[in-house]
Formats: structure tokens, C-alpha cells, sequence
């Protein structure tokens, strides 16, 4: 399964908000990936993901593949939706 989201946090996914990221991914046994800007990481890795250096504004993809695909897609799309743990307000400069 797959679907497209695009990052709205002010910062991007930078550490802190990638390591949010790895522990929601974690949380289910299905395989999951980040695809972006032509590359693909395992999503259960933060090295992996801060590699994309991907701002606001970024689409990605979430793949996931495995017993619990389905609930794992839906719950890392909500927090990248959601800004994954940090205010989407945030005034640009």
C-alpha cells in the first residue's frame, strides 16, 4: 500500500520530527518506506530518512507491505498530516 503526503511542519523532517517518525514506524511489524525526490529509505531508520533532507512543502511517499500495511499507512499519514508533533502555525520568515 502507498500514498502521497506532503510534510507541513515548519522545519521539515529534521531530527526530531524523523525520530517521531521511526517510532511510529516502528510500532508495527509491516515493512515501511519513504520515498522521495527519487529515492527510497527504510522508514524504520533514522539515519535513512534524514538523508532526504526534506523540507515543508515536500511531497513523499509511504510504503508499507505486511500484516498490519493498512494500520501503519493510516497512522504515519495522520502525523505527517498533523505536522508530526509540531505546530503547523508557525509564521514562515
Amino acid at each position: 500500500m502507498e500514498r502521497q503526503v506532503v510534510l507541513v511542519n515548519p522545519t521539515g523532517l529534521h531530527a526530531r520530527p524523523a525520530s517521531i517518525f521511526v517510532a511510529e514506524a516502528n510500532k508495527f511489524q509491516s515493512e515501511v518506506y519513504v520515498e522521495a525526490k527519487g529515492k527510497r529509505v527504510n522508514a524504520k531508520s533514522i539515519l535513512g530518512l534524514l538523508t532526504l533532507a526534506l523540507g515543508k512543502g515536500t511531497p513523499l511517499t509511504i510504503i508499507t507491505s505486511g500484516t498490519d500495511e493498512e494500520q501503519a499507512l493510516n497512522a504515519l499519514c495522520e502525523l505527517v498530516e498533523n505536522g508530526i508533533g509540531e505546530s503547523t502555525s508557525i509564521q514562515e520568515k
